[in-house]
C-alpha cells in the first residue's frame, strides 16, 4: 500500500508532494532517491500539465514518487502526459532489435519505471532507467546499473525473458516486471496489488502512445 501523500516546502522554496520520506533540508533538485515530476499551469491558463522536464518559466510544483507509475493515487493523466521519444533512442532501438521486442514497449517501461532518470534509485535498491534490482542486474550480467547502455540492455533482456515466460502476454510480463514472475504465477494473472494493477494499466497506455509516435 502506498504511503500517504505529504506536502512540504523544501529549503529552495519548492512545494513538494511525495509518498516517500522527504528531507526538507535538501533542495529537491539534488535528491536522487525520488523520481521528479513537475506540475505547472498549461498555456491555456485553465488546466495543469505534468512533465519530467523542469518548466523553463512560470510557477510549478514538484511531485516526487518512489515509483513514477505505480502510485495508485497519482493524478497524472497518462493519456496526455508528455512522451520522451528522444533520450537514449539509439540504445533503445538497438537493444529492442537485439532481443526481438517492441521498442515502444521498452520506452513505456523506462517511462513508467524512472521517467528517463538514469540516476534513479528507489528505497528498495532498484537502480537506473529500468530500475534493476542488484540481484537481477547481476544475473543479467550488468556490472553497473547506472551505466545507460548496460541498464537498458539488462532491462530489455529481462523483459524479453518475461514475455517469453508468459507467452507474449504484455500485461502479464509487465506485471511480472513490477511484482516478480513468482507473484504472477502464484495468482495466475495480474497480482491483486494496487501498485501492480495501476502500473500495468499505465504501461499499457504509454505503450500504445509510444507506438503511435514511432
Amino acid at each position: 500500500m502506498a504511503n500517504d501523500i505529504k506536502q512540504v516546502r523544501n529549503s529552495d522554496g519548492v512545494v513538494e508532494f511525495s509518498n516517500a520520506d522527504v528531507d526538507v533540508r535538501k533542495p529537491t533538485s539534488i535528491n536522487s532517491n525520488k523520481t521528479i515530476i513537475y506540475k505547472s499551469l498549461s498555456n491555456d491558463g485553465e488546466s495543469f500539465s505534468f512533465s519530467d522536464k523542469k518548466p523553463l518559466n512560470g510557477d510549478f510544483e514538484v511531485l516526487a514518487y518512489e515509483c513514477y507509475a505505480c502510485n495508485p493515487t497519482s493524478k497524472i493523466n497518462w493519456h496526455t502526459i508528455s512522451l520522451n521519444t528522444a533520450d537514449y533512442a539509439d540504445t533503445v532501438r538497438t537493444m529492442a532489435k537485439k532481443y526481438n521486442i517492441d521498442a515502444a514497449l521498452v520506452r513505456a517501461v523506462i517511462h513508467a519505471e524512472s521517467a528517463f532518470n538514469a540516476k534513479a534509485l528507489s528505497k528498495k535498491g532498484a537502480q537506473g532507467l529500468m530500475q534493476l534490482m542488484p540481484g537481477t542486474a547481476k544475473d543479467l550480467g550488468v556490472t553497473n546499473a547506472f551505466d545507460i547502455q548496460q541498464n537498458i540492455e539488462g532491462g530489455v533482456k529481462y523483459l524479453a525473458g518475461l514475455l517469453d515466460t508468459f507467452n507474449g502476454d504484455i500485461k502479464l510480463a509487465t506485471a511480472a516486471y513490477n511484482s516478480g514472475p513468482g507473484a504472477v504465477k502464484r495468482y495466475k494473472g495480474i497480482p491483486p496489488f494496487a501498485e501492480t494493477e495501476v502500473y500495468v494499466e499505465r504501461v499499457g497506455i504509454l505503450h500504445q502512445r509510444y507506438r503511435q509516435e514511432s
